[in-house]
């Protein structure tokens, strides 16, 4: 008989709260109630991911404690260098300790010890008594503990997944002979965060070398004579500090805890609590998780008490305190003959608003069938109309509703309603405003929160929808289509998303009013929905013969690049392989020898670590040229062509008003924001987008420095004001300014870098950034910034003002209204208080120059619409946009889109649109 499973799990809490918590660093999780989730939920995923795919015998938590420990009292000086400890994570450890509790999972403290050593102890004694046991923790100190049956159980620093150190990883990693080693290189080595000195002159490269060389610290001085110079000099000098750093690295075997196995046996968790707790942090999805570990339970038998047979499904309930469709009384009705669609069109007719949903059999809009509708205008009623029999659609039951959607008295609510307009503008329908669209009115109301119906139904409306997968099956081949369910089976999946929705519609309609982003709303994002279904139905011509052509180029130039580099390598190896690149130029060619390695062991060959050593040897430049070549074939010039619609023979790019928190529009399938455009091979790509015939031309409008002139419009600063307005080249005026020379004699390189720093100060640069991009000293780059601040000093108060406001009122806003929270804004942490720092001076401009296109966008459509101009606009693109011109519209359109985009606001310095025609794209811009 096998031996009986004794696993044990010891997570080092603070070290994977930390984790999770900058994990999520760039893309917070703030819930409803404005607080950073990050924390919680990344710690709690975490726990999962263990309960789930290892199922522990025994687990426990452990905390460091809220004082000081014995190495605090020894060395004052240990750990101070760190920085305090941000307060989302403070606010947040409560909560992970509510949940540890819920699971029914101990929690270990011990004051005057970390968890590191309370670890430590406790795998020893878990070891002895014949535990495998694992250290949960990123924290590469524990390396020192791992032994044949305590192991290192480490979450990856990057791209998910977890690595299992034991007694051979260890070794293998650093370069020993037994894992206690591992002591002697973090004493020579020090570390910075924990303030252990090491020895001057040491670091992880040559720790190694000299454990490797000598076995331990004392052998290193027994062998004392045998090191030369700096180095002999530093390890007799600092023998004090090393062996100070010996002990402080070294984690305690002999805390005073008892290893209480019973105590530490996995139990199940307290599900009313979690329950509990998890809604009030709006973690639906881990309720779903941590339902199919301990919640889930059979349905009850049929009527007749007839159990399940073992061939048939058991359906399991999911466990959550929302409401679903059994709890609530509601009216849901199937119009299928030709009295209830009269009489359904009829009641629609005379509403001053109703809720509609297309259930279709795609995602893409312009490539899905319609195989049924539903309209709501009243909370718990709705009414499901199919349109699809045997996967044939009825096209004249749709268009009978044509005067009930095209009706502008009536307000048409939706949730993503662009999408449901494309798919009715495919049957000939075009769906007339006032719009109100729950997505975006969200996006608006609560920037940065996640704006899909189901969550917000369960946020705002504590009711989980019926899901997707329950009516079509789980995701994978099996899954069926929509088109293959019965009407009777689509009618409350169908008649609840139009219910739902209006429910939230009216939750949202009131909250709008009176708020400072309802005129943005109503005036510019609901009808930009119109403008933008247009343009992507309309769509934009690709000369996909171009592009074969480009994609026979790009291949040879590939190739010749692949020989040239294998030629100055003096040998062959996969170019596409970050492991084997840096093999080649570190351990081969030798150009770096500081050259530094991942966590993983092999050496870091990001663009940015090899554009700054680009100038030490040829292959360099050449690699970054291969790269750069690749990705341009494979993700544009390859693709682009396969996303052409067979109907339309044109690309239908979707856009989205409710992805970017800054109100930048985004677009995908394909994404037109990311197409390269400083090389020359980049420019082609933009040769393939073309006039859709000969009779027309490809218009491109630029908004001119648009960034720069809302800086001045914010700043108020009198110098950058006055330059704008008499027309001034603004990069040349900064030169001159901050280099203090006339304007005619400031040369090419003093305006090279006035203009990245115009550009770099609006994103908050620091000199050590504004030194790296132009290839300067920091001492120059200081002088220039400072130099700027000088000439500038409106701008100054400004970037000061911003963060100032944004520290009282924790967001920032746009001049239309539209904001952007800012909860780390009075973070006591540096890193993570400086991006919101950075992001209360940018986010106001960015968001600015969003807000403004789009007005212009608005703006434009209805010109061309009251002037009956035939052209479109088929395209936008940062501060761009772009349109299909009838040659006899030229001038006309041109004319109104110039006006429009000019005058979308009025500032305190003009704007100046640059424009081009062209047969294509790149002729035009």
């Amino acid at each position: 008989m096998a031996d009986e499973k004794k696993d044990l799990y010891l997570l080092d809490a603070y070290a994977l709260i930390f984790r999770a918590y900058y994990a999520f660093i760039r893309n917070p999780r703030i819930n409803s109630k404005g607080f950073n989730t990050s924390a919680v939920f990344g710690f709690t995923n975490s726990l999962l991911e263990i309960l789930t795919k290892e199922n522990p015998t025994h687990i426990a938590v452990v905390f460091d404690p809220s004082g000081p420990t014995f190495r605090h009292d020894e060395f004052p000086d240990y750990k101070a260098n760190r920085d305090a400890t941000p307060e989302d994570i403070k606010l947040s450890v409560p909560y992970i300790k509510q949940v540890i509790e819920a699971m029914n999972i101990p929690v270990i403290v011990k004051d005057g010890f970390e968890a590191d050593d309370v670890i430590g102890t406790l795998s020893a004694k878990a070891s002895e008594a014949g535990f495998n046991t694992y250290m949960v923790t990123p924290d590469k100190d524990y390396a020192q503990l791992v032994k044949d049956n305590v192991f290192m159980y480490k979450p990856r620093s990057k791209g998910g997944g977890i690595d299992i150190w034991g007694v051979e990883q260890i070794k293998e990693k650093f370069e020993i002979d037994n894992p206690l080693q591992v002591i002697d290189i973090l004493a020579l080595w020090g570390d910075a965060a924990d303030n252990i000195p090491g020895c001057p002159g040491v670091g992880e490269k040559r720790a190694k070398d000299l454990i490797k060389a000598y076995g331990s610290i004392p052998g290193i001085y027994e062998h004392i004579d045998e090191l030369k110079g700096k180095q002999k000099e530093n390890m007799i000098n600092f023998r004090k500090q090393v062996e100070d750093s010996y002990y402080l690295a070294t984690i305690r075997l002999d805390v005073p805890v008892e290893l209480d196995v019973e105590a530490l046996k996995k139990e199940k968790p307290n599900m009313d609590a979690i329950n509990k707790l998890f809604d009030e942090l709006e973690f639906k999805n881990l309720i779903s998780r941590i339902n199919s570990l301990y919640g889930t339970k059979p349905v009850q038998g049929d009527l007749f008490g007839m159990a399940a047979t073992p061939q048939e499904e058991v359906v399991e309930e999911v466990y959550t305190s929302c409401q679903t469709i059994k709890d609530v009384v509601h009216h849901y009705y199937l119009v299928d003959n030709a009295q209830k669609l009269a009489s359904l069109k009829a009641e629609l007719s005379t509403k001053k608003q109703f809720c509609f949903d297309t259930e279709t059999t795609s995602v893409n809009a312009m490539e899905a069938e319609m195989v049924g509708m539903s309209f709501s205008w009243k909370a718990n009623e709705a009414y499901y109309v199919p349109v699809m029999t045997n996967g044939v659609v009825d096209v004249d039951t749709i268009k009978s509703f044509k005067a009930v959607f095209e009706d502008n008295k009536t307000t048409k609510v939706a949730q993503n309603l662009k999408y449901d307009m494309l798919v009715l503008k495919n049957y000939g329908i075009d769906v007339k405003g006032p719009y109100f669209d729950t997505m975006v009115a969200h996006h608006l109301l609560y920037p940065g929160l996640k704006n899909g119906m189901d969550f917000m139904s369960e946020t705002y409306l504590n009711y989980t929808p019926i899901s997707y997968e329950s009516i079509v099956g789980p995701k994978g081949k099996k899954q069926k289509n929509m088109r293959d369910i019965t009407p009777e089976n689509v009618l409350d999946y169908a008649a609840e998303d139009a219910d739902i929705t209006l429910q939230l519609a009216l939750k949202f309609q009131e909250e709008l009013k009176g708020s400072d982003v309802e005129k943005l709303f109503h005036n510019i994002e609901m009808p930009l929905i119109e403008v933008l279904a247009n343009m992507e139905f309309e769509g934009v011509s690709l000369d996909d013969n171009a592009l074969k052509d480009f994609a026979a180029k790009l291949r040879e130039l590939i190739i010749g690049l692949e020989k040239k580099i294998e030629e100055l390598a003096g040998r062959a190896f996969n170019i596409s392989s970050p492991k084997q690149v840096g093999e080649v130029l570190f351990d081969h060619l030798k150009i770096d020898a500081k050259a530094k390695k991942t966590k993983s062991g092999q050496y870091s060959t990001g663009e940015e670590i090899l554009q700054k050593l680009k100038d030490k040897h040829e292959i360099i430049p050449a690699i970054l040229e291969y790269r750069g070549l690749v990705k341009l074939l494979n993700t544009y010039v390859e693709a682009l062509p396969k996303l052409i619609n067979e109907k339309t023979g044109k690309i239908h790019t979707s856009y989205s008003q409710a992805t970017v928190v800054t109100g930048r529009l985004s677009s995908n399938n394909p994404n037109l924001q990311n197409i390269p455009i400083r090389d020359e091979n980049g420019k082609e790509i933009r040769k393939a987008f073309t006039a859709s015939d000969e009779e027309h031309v490809f218009l491109s409008a630029d908004y001119s420095q648009v960034e720069l002139r809302l800086m001045a419009h914010f700043s108020e600063d009198e110098h950058l004001i006055k330059a704008f307005n008499n027309g001034e080249d603004i990069h040349a005026a900064t030169a001159a300014k901050i280099f203090k020379v006339p304007l005619d004699e400031v040369d090419g390189d003093m305006r090279r870098k006035a203009k990245t720093a115009n550009f770099g100060i609006i994103y908050g640069i620091s000199a050590f950034g504004l030194a790296e991009r132009l290839t300067i000293s920091r001492k120059e780059a200081k002088e220039i910034i400072d130099g700027y601040f000088e000439s500038f000093p409106g701008v100054k108060i400004f970037m000061d003002g911003s963060v100032a406001k944004a520290r009282e009122d924790n967001y920032v806003e746009t001049l239309f209204g539209r904001k952007r929270n800012l909860s780390d804004i009075n973070s006591k942490n540096g890193v993570v208080r400086g991006m919101a720092e950075r992001n209360a001076i940018n986010a106001p401009i960015q968001g600015t120059a969003a807000d403004i296109i789009k007005q212009a966008m608005v703006n434009i459509q209805k010109r061309f619409e009251s002037e009956n101009i035939a052209s479109k606009m088929i395209l936008q693109v940062h501060d761009e946009l772009n349109f299909d011109v009838l040659k006899s519209e030229e001038e006309q359109v041109k004319a109104i889109v110039k006006e429009e985009m000019e005058n979308a606001i009025s500032l305190s310095v003009p704007f100046d649109v640059d424009m081009g025609v062209g047969v294509n794209w790149l002729e035009a811009h």
